[in-house]
């Protein structure tokens, strides 16, 4: 149920959390003992008060929800200065909840004093120790890894190492894959490494240097091109073999198609389909689609109202997309185009900055507010919350042909939102659907009530901060 967080940034953004609820928690202890709220009692007495440990416990709780909704732990698409100025806006959004708790139940000046303390006390924390955890990084320097291989891939996975910030990789050399290559550095930039000599063995290789972890970079594996009685005496030595899928699955949360085998999925892990799983699921589907349209009701109406005034035409739009099994289905969406937009009668994907638009159609777009019909979908049983984005049954007859495995994602409901949404920017082309399907392929062989935790999380994000997809 948890193997999702033990996958590279998942684990390091979990600790995240956890450390964000540890530090707001204290800071609230602090301040609770520095506004004297039980008058001489030290540290001790604060911190065993029932109402002190509950407000403590609801504020850690609080920050660290706010903290995933403005997108805190997603370091690999934010910047620094971003991360910053998100950080205040969740403590600003943090401490005026609490102030109004806190206001319904003494009004003695403590709600916002305790309130101003909390708010220095834990952004003093989070500096302080976020710095000292970069730091401890770059000192340890990270896991010591060698690529098996010295071609193309090889190649991608050291550039993509080196870019992501969370992997904590450090790369000690390239090993061929067969005895032609030498001597050469084949990277530039923080993953320059040299090739290393063949002719040492890859256990010795490993003793040597410390490593920790073997990536084998090599699309074609048959013909004994890989040195297999190596690489089993490196696993047998504690040493983690992955290959490309693996790598990825793991590093960006996807599964390549092109370097993917069919016995790979076959005989691997995940596609966890049974009852309770699809019990789990449809309750989550039911409980969430029902309090959302309660919510956006008054949104769904000014919506409405919005798309009469601006253009002519219905206000919902009912089109024919593709869902669990391959069966069809009427997926309902508030209008965001010209009613003639396809005139021709020609299936197009939409582009970004499409002329075929409406001005209160880019708005919806751009907030997902034209997504919020298919709530009732979700509640009738014919969509999830998660899960691939239901596609047009002209696209499907097209994707299925180009892109390999292409059905795999009518395996599970088709989503309100899902994984590639909120993993991959815009795009309307064969290769952006390539893309897209390859995070797909990741939730669907991954997905868990977790997983959909986690992308709704991240829509939100996705919404507010406009990263992602439309």
């Amino acid at each position: 149920m948890f193997r999702v967080f033990r996958r590279g940034a998942f684990a390091s953004a979990l600790l995240e959390v956890a450390m964000d609820g540890v530090l707001g928690f204290l800071a609230v202890l602090l301040a609770a003992l520095t506004i004297e709220m039980i008058p001489h009692a030290g540290f001790v007495s604060v911190a065993s008060d029932r109402e002190v440990l509950l407000v403590a416990a609801g504020f850690a709780l609080l920050m660290a929800l706010l903290h995933s909704f403005v997108g805190l732990y997603r370091h690999n698409v934010i910047s620094p200065v971003s991360v910053l100025w998100r950080m205040g806006l969740a403590l600003g959004i943090g401490g005026y909840l609490t102030y109004l708790v806190l206001k319904q139940f003494t009004d003695d000046g403590h709600p916002a004093r305790l309130v101003g303390y909390t708010a220095v006390y834990l952004l003093a924390a989070l500096f302080v120790v976020r710095g000292m955890v970069g730091a401890a990084r770059r000192a340890l320097g990270g896991l010591r890894v060698i690529i098996v291989g010295t071609g193309p891939e090889a190649l991608e996975v050291a550039r993509d190492l080196a870019a992501n910030g969370r992997s904590g990789r450090r790369i000690m050399g390239f090993y061929p894959a067969s005895a032609e290559v030498q001597g050469e550095t084949l990277s530039e930039g923080p993953a320059a490494a040299g090739v290393l000599d063949r002719r040492t063995g890859l256990l010795e290789l490993v003793r040597e240097h410390g490593v920790g972890e073997i990536i084998v970079a090599v699309r074609e594996q048959r013909g004994g091109m890989l040195p297999m009685d190596e690489l089993l005496a490196c696993r047998t030595q504690g040493v983690t073999i992955l290959d490309l899928a693996a790598f990825y699955e793991r590093t960006r949360a996807e599964v390549p198609i092109d370097s993917l085998k069919a016995s790979w999925l076959v005989y691997g892990t995940g596609f966890v389909q049974g009852p309770l799983r699809r019990l789990a699921k449809r309750s989550f589907d039911i409980a969430s689609s029902s309090v959302l349209l309660v919510l956006g009701a008054p949104v769904m109406l000014l919506a409405a109202i919005a798309i009469k005034l601006d253009s002519p035409g219905p206000v919902l739009y009912r089109q024919e997309r593709v869902g669990l099994g391959g069966r069809g289905f009427m997926c309902i969406k508030f209008r965001s185009m010209r009613t003639d937009a396809e005139r021709d009668g020609v299936a197009r994907w939409a582009t970004k900055n499409d002329s075929r638009i409406t001005r209160v159609g880019a708005f919806m777009r751009k907030t997902r507010i034209d997504e919020l019909p298919q709530l009732l979908s979700v509640l009738n049983g014919e969509m999830s919350m998660v899960g691939p984005r239901p596609e047009r049954p002209s696209f499907v007859a097209q994707l299925r042909e180009q892109i390999p495995f292409y059905d795999l994602r009518h395996s599970i409901k088709p989503g309100l939102t899902g994984w590639a949404q909120v993993r991959y920017s815009y795009g309307a082309s064969l290769d952006d659907a390539r893309r897209k399907h390859q995070f797909d392929l990741y939730y669907v062989k991954n997905n868990s009530l977790f997983l959909d935790l986690l992308v709704l999380i991240e829509t939100v994000t996705v919404v507010l901060f406009r990263e992602g997809a439309q």
